[in-house]
């Protein structure tokens, strides 16, 4: 994939989507920020359980959406963090979440309603958009920026 160059991905089942993630987890490197964004229920939690199988997290942590703690840290190859701002409001929740130091540690962090974030905290990451196109079909844009 080239910098800021999408890269569009149809899947047709929730299962796909899941593997699709297992696939970018394989290869992601430690301090990789993902920004996910999509409407409510369009995957977003799906693609990260796939991501936490690409990352060897073991298969008795349940990777669920972290909407009401905001901060989900599960062991494996690299730590995986995944935050859901879905509930925050303001910058100041930033600060008092660790958020800033999350994203600038050693562990791959996955923040799933990304739009809420000051994209001038990242200096890289890896943008994912998660569209329904149907009950099962997803399109899914995916660009290094």
């Amino acid at each position: 994939m080239i910098k800021n160059h999408p890269r569009t991905i149809i899947t047709h089942s929730s299962e796909e989507t899941r593997e699709l993630g297992e696939k970018i987890g394989i290869s992601l490197t430690a301090g990789t920020v993902i920004a996910l964004t999509g409407d409510l229920g369009s995957g977003k939690t799906r693609f990260v359980q796939g991501l936490a199988r690409g990352l060897e997290v073991p298969a008795e942590y349940c990777v669920t959406s972290p909407t009401y703690t905001l901060v989900h840290e599960y062991p494996g190859r690299h730590p995986l963090f995944h935050i859901d701002l879905y509930r925050i409001e303001d910058a100041v929740d930033f600060e008092d979440m660790g958020l800033y130091d999350i994203l600038a540690g050693d562990g791959v962090v996955a923040v799933e309603w990304a739009e809420r974030l000051d994209k001038a905290f990242l200096s890289q990451y890896l943008s994912i958009h998660i569209e329904t196109r149907t009950d099962d079909s997803r399109k899914i844009s995916i660009c290094e920026i």
